[in-house]
């Protein structure tokens, strides 16, 4: 041990404190490819004091601190590479206030996004940002998590109003206001959400609410090529739609997906779309998506009316991901994701399949392809060297693509540990500028060490 754990102990209480190997190897990894390794202790804070005296302890020991929530991320944010303390949050799961009025809920780290949607429903209010796993809202916001509602709602960025955040100095802060807009000093809750944990730990979260949409149709659109799907889903944009959902399932996804889950869909490249608003708009513009698929060369178009249907297409998309790990047992999951200007989309995808291809990858393509975002699902074993050399030459053209016509390394996994490389060729001189603010407001450099821009 690097510090002394009971000492620590004794000032949170014994139940929040643990090195047990069982507890600490829960919070050795996430759901990537990317080795685990444990933590020295973890701590399972349930107040803002709690965190205090955890960031207390961390600086006057000069050990890492690293937030933990539901461990559903991607890219081995979590995962507390110098070891130290990781800091469970889960505990503090509180919807503090919710403001109908107002349109805004403020909720501690640990909140769910089902549970806080299950909380919003008596109100006919609900929060979008949808990344498909039961994240915790405080990992959401750390990774600046979108997901299949993007298109419409956006990103964690524009849904998160203010952040009260524990620095690592000790001191806690508001950012923002609750205020619609603001033209007031610089915005610091866009420098936090999306900063990993390595800035500041967030210990409450004011966020934007919407109102549950009179009408929703969900409709899965098939295609005879992925770049057919593509170039049908820049012409919806086009011609002025609102989108609530748009997203593309490669014919090796939907192939998974009916073997994992049961489903009967056509093992074909598919469009999962979704309308909400008016009943008449809605209809309207099913009408109207109808169209223009079948100008784009649809085979064919279903519109899902019933809430049960609705919720079983999403079902299967959201379980995708799982869908594909199950069907190659012993493998590890590594996903990779960037986002690009829509109008390069249809190559950047082109390229994918080439590569996937050439490179006899095991996965398949999906993603929210009405914002420009996609994801490749591929399956590792990373015991075998060359496996994981060939899964990794194929992150790199993806992400090289993507950074030649202007896109990012990540449209909403994050950077964590699998694109650090990156950040110099995406950022350039602004690179700099990045680190020396993580230097400021983190100088011992004890949150979340290995990460994002260190």
């Amino acid at each position: 041990m690097t510090a002394d754990w009971k000492a620590l102990q004794a000032v949170l209480g014994v139940d929040k404190v643990s090195w047990g190997e069982s507890i600490r190897r829960s919070h050795a990894r996430d759901e990537s490819y990317h080795p685990e390794h444990l933590p020295d202790v973890v701590v399972f804070a349930e107040s803002l004091a709690d965190i205090c005296q955890t960031v207390e302890f961390a600086k006057q020991n000069q050990v890492p601190i690293v937030p933990f929530g539901a461990g559903s991320g991607l890219e081995g944010h979590v995962i507390p590479v110098h070891g130290g303390i990781s800091l469970d949050v889960t505990r503090m799961n509180r919807i503090l206030e919710i403001r109908p009025n107002d349109f805004l809920v403020c909720v501690e780290p640990g909140v769910t996004r089902q549970a806080l949607n299950d909380a919003l429903r008596p109100y006919a209010l609900f929060f979008p940002v949808d990344p498909g796993a039961n994240a915790t809202i405080g990992g959401m916001a750390a990774t600046n998590a979108s997901g299949t509602t993007a298109v419409r709602y956006g990103a964690m960025k524009d849904n998160v109003r203010s952040i009260e955040v524990v620095l690592a100095d000790g001191r806690v802060i508001q950012t923002g206001s609750l205020a619609a807009k603001s033209s007031s000093g610089y915005h610091l809750t866009e420098l936090f959400v999306g900063s990993e944990g390595t800035l500041g730990i967030f210990s409450k979260l004011w966020l934007r609410l919407y109102g549950i949409p009179e009408r929703t149709v969900a409709a899965a659109a098939e295609f005879s090529t992925v770049q057919k799907a593509v170039q049908a889903v820049c012409t919806l944009l086009g011609a002025g739609l609102l989108l609530t959902r748009c997203e593309l399932v490669s014919r090796q996804y939907m192939e998974v997906i009916n073997k994992q889950l049961g489903t009967q869909y056509a093992e074909t490249p598919t469009l999962f779309l979704e309308l909400s608003g008016s009943e008449a708009s809605v209809q309207a513009d099913t009408e109207l998506v109808k169209a223009i698929l079948r100008d784009e060369g649809c085979a064919q178009f279903r519109a899902v009316q019933s809430e049960e249907d609705r919720r079983q297409l999403w079902t299967a998309r959201h379980n995708a991901a799982y869908a594909l790990m199950r069907s190659y047992p012993g493998l590890f999951h590594m996903s990779t994701d960037v986002c690009v200007p829509i109008s390069q989309l249809p190559e950047a995808i082109a390229i994918a399949e080439t590569w996937m291809e050439r490179l006899q990858i095991r996965g398949g393509i999906i993603g929210h392809v009405g914002d420009g975002n996609f994801h490749v699902g591929v399956m590792v074993d990373t015991d075998d060297s060359e496996d994981l050399r060939r899964a990794e030459e194929f992150s790199h053209h993806v992400v090289e693509f993507a950074l030649s016509v202007g896109g990012t390394c990540t449209g909403e996994h994050g950077v964590g540990l699998g694109k650090r490389a990156y950040q110099e060729a995406e950022h350039g001189p602004a690179l700099a500028i990045m680190q020396n603010i993580k230097r400021m407001l983190d100088p011992l450099g004890i949150f979340n060490p290995g990460k994002l821009v260190d």
